[in-house]
């Protein structure tokens, strides 16, 4: 856990600077198995209203937007556990 942990810490400080291989470890870890489809690995999210988390490739790092969206899942996954 620890090293999540610190992945998500070096997410949140350089969204444009994630290794892919480092994104999909933390996205495994909250979300679960993903389906792949083509460079495109996809998470399935507890949520009627955003469902999907949705990362590829790019050269080896995630692209900014994703590393977003993965971190304001990963909030709200922990901000429903705690209430």
């Amino acid at each position: 856990m620890a090293d999540i942990s610190k992945i998500v810490l070096r997410m949140r400080a350089s969204a444009g600077n994630v290794r892919f291989l480092d994104g999909l470890k933390v996205c495994t870890h909250y979300f679960g198995d993903s389906r792949t489809s083509g460079s495109h690995y996809i998470f399935k999210t507890p949520w009627r209203d955003d469902p999907l988390i949705n990362i590829q490739n790019a050269r080896g790092k995630m692209k900014p937007y994703q590393v977003k969206q993965v971190l304001s899942a990963i909030d709200r996954l922990k901000e429903e556990h705690n209430a």
